[in-house]
C-alpha cells in the first residue's frame, strides 16, 4: 500500500498520521474535539461516515484520535484500518451503563475484560476466547484514574448488540434469555454494559495490538431497581483526562 492510499472507511492515509501509533477512541464524533483539546497541536484530519479524525503531540509522539460510532462492526473497521496505518496501541473512552450496586453516575470504569455477549467478535475467534485488555494499558489508565482522584472501579463489562435489548428485554421474544444472562453476569460480577470493547479488545488480540478501555458510567438501572440514590451523568471529562493521562504514562514508558 502507498503511503499515500487513503483506506476506505476512515479515509486516512499512513502519511497523514506522521507515523502515530497510539489512538485514543470514542464512539460519539463530538467527543473527539474534546479529547484533542487535552493534547498540543490537535489538528482535525478528515471526517467521513462515523469515523471524526485529528491528530495531536503528546510527550514527542503523535496521537490519533478517532470516532467509530456505535457498536462493535464500525469499532473494528476502525481498529483494523488504524493498524494498517501503524498504529498499536488503542485506548476507548466510552460510557456505560452500571450493574454492579458499587458503581454510581459519574463513575469511572477501567474494563479489564469484557463479555462477548454480541456477535462481531465471533467472527474473528471462537467465543470460549476471552476479549481481555492488555496489562500494561490496563495498569496505565488504573494509575492514572487513582492520581487523578476520580472514583473508579476496575473490572469487567458486559457487551452485547442492542441497546433497547438490554433497557427493554421484557418485549424481546428472546426475553427468556436476556434476562436470565443478565442475572448469570450480575452474579458473576460484571460492573457495566456497553457495546463496543469486546470487539476491541478481540480484534486487538488478533492483530497483536494493545487495547484498553476506560468509561463514564452514566446511570445504574440496578441501582434504581434497588431503590438506591440513583443520579445521571453525562460529564465525560474524568474518562476523557484518565485516558489522555494514560496515553502519556505509556509513552514515557516507552521512552525510559
Amino acid at each position: 500500500m502507498e503511503k499515500t492510499e487513503k483506506l476506505y472507511h476512515i479515509q486516512l492515509s499512513e502519511k497523514e498520521l506522521q507515523g502515530a501509533r497510539y489512538a485514543i477512541i470514542a464512539g460519539d464524533p463530538g467527543r473527539i474535539p474534546k479529547i484533542a483539546a487535552c493534547f498540543e497541536n490537535p489538528h482535525q484530519l478528515t471526517f467521513n461516515r462515523e469515523y471524526n479524525s485529528w491528530l495531536a503531540d503528546c510527550a514527542g509522539e503523535k496521537v490519533v484520535l478517532m470516532s467509530h460510532g456505535i457498536g462493535g462492526p464500525s469499532t473494528a473497521i476502525a481498529v483494523e484500518e488504524l493498524f494498517q496505518l501503524g498504529v498499536r496501541t488503542f485506548i476507548r473512552v466510552g460510557t456505560c451503563g452500571g450493574m454492579a450496586l458499587e458503581v454510581k453516575a459519574g463513575d469511572v470504569v477501567v474494563v479489564n475484560g469484557a463479555i462477548r455477549a454480541e456477535g462481531t467478535s465471533r467472527e474473528y475467534l471462537p467465543i470460549e476466547f476471552p476479549a481481555i485488555a492488555d496489562l500494561d494499558v490496563t495498569c496505565a489508565l488504573r494509575d492514572e484514574a487513582k492520581a487523578l482522584g476520580v472514583p473508579f472501579h476496575v473490572g469487567v463489562a458486559q457487551c452485547k448488540d442492542s441497546f433497547y435489548g438490554q433497557h427493554d428485554p421484557q418485549r424481546m421474544p428472546v426475553s427468556y434469555e436476556l434476562l436470565n444472562k443478565w442475572q448469570a453476569w450480575l452474579r458473576g460480577g460484571a460492573l457495566c454494559s456497553e457495546m463496543e470493547t469486546a470487539a476491541l479488545f478481540t480484534v486487538c488480540s488478533v492483530l497483536g495490538a494493545r487495547a484498553g478501555g476506560v468509561m463514564l458510567a452514566v446511570w445504574n438501572q440496578e441501582r434504581e431497581a434497588a431503590g438506591l440514590p440513583q443520579e445521571t451523568s453525562h460529564d465525560t471529562e474524568s474518562a476523557i483526562r484518565t485516558a489522555v493521562g494514560a496515553v502519556r504514562r505509556l509513552i514515557e514508558q516507552e521512552h525510559c
